[in-house]
């Protein structure tokens, strides 16, 4: 199958052309094409003619997204429909990457696909306006939302992922202060291209929640890293508040995967299976 993978260079999307190393798949780069630019995104579709695109360009800087919210709304949106009304012209399956923080987190239970989405931040309206387009514009797609990310590339934008930049602060000896009141579902992105390899070929098309399974805070992602790699770093708890971030964050956006396992694929492993294996494959 002849894959098209926007925004290449990202953690998710190193691990999607691993995974997908059978597949022909055509990498490109924002350098190479900026899915904001209508024509080229046609263009290259014309070109190319893909079976499958997947989009991973996104402008995911959460708190900069308040402040540069046009951008926001052009790649994580425009941009979206851009690939999205291209794929459904080369009548090709168009996979597009959203968040969990689609939602408001006023709920103590998982978010299951049916929840209606309420975003806090221009970020998360940016992601669920691509969210729709995608599903207006293009017949054959998949929406995946996912959450807190981590994978071997990193993420460059942000300096690294989220366990690495933990771990550099406590190897520096830096104190290291982690919101205790925000809850996810820290998910591989090896994992997460592992899961969506088998669904792509599956032709059951829609919206599906793909993480790890199980909800932790952020603070305990961190203690759980420094537990595995023996680390005593000064760790401590902190709020949402304290931190007086610029975008809101739901303070609770776990996710479940019910509508994969209703399809009768295999789930994602516990959070902390994932973190260990990541841990080992990364050993410094």
């Amino acid at each position: 199958m002849r894959i098209l993978l926007t925004g290449a260079g990202g953690q998710l999307a190193e691990d999607l052309r691993s995974v997908l190393a059978a597949d022909e798949v055509v990498a490109m780069t924002r350098a190479e094409l900026d899915v904001r630019d209508r024509a080229a995104v046609l263009e290259t579709l014309d070109r190319i003619r893909p079976a499958c695109v997947l989009n991973t360009a996104a402008f995911n800087l959460v708190d900069a997204c308040e402040e540069r919210c046009e951008e926001a709304f052009a790649v994580n949106a425009l941009g979206a429909g851009n690939l999205a009304q291209a794929a459904q012209r080369a009548g090709a399956v168009m996979v597009h990457f959203s968040t969990n923080y689609v939602f408001d987190g006023a709920q103590s239970t998982p978010y299951v696909e049916t929840d209606a989405p309420r975003p806090l931040s221009a970020y998360a309206m940016s992601k669920l306006a691509g969210e729709w387009v995608t599903q207006h514009y293009c017949e054959k797609h998949f929406v995946v939302r996912t959450a807190a990310l981590y994978g071997s590339a990193g993420n460059r934008s942000k300096g690294g992922n989220f366990i690495e930049r933990m771990l550099k602060q406590a190897k520096e000896g830096k104190p290291v202060r982690v919101v205790n009141d925000q809850f996810v579902n820290p998910t591989s992105t090896r994992e997460l291209a592992e899961r969506l390899a088998p669904l792509l070929r599956s032709g059951r098309f829609g919206l599906y929640h793909m993480v790890n399974s199980g909800g932790c805070s952020w603070y305990d992602i961190a203690r759980e890293a420094f537990r595995l790699r023996g680390v005593n770093a000064d760790l401590a708890p902190t709020t949402t508040a304290a931190l007086a971030a610029k975008a809101r964050r739901p303070l609770y956006s776990v996710l479940d995967n019910r509508a994969l396992r209703q399809l009768g694929f295999a789930d994602f492993r516990p959070w902390q299976e994932a973190l260990a294996s990541y841990l080992r494959a990364n050993a410094q």
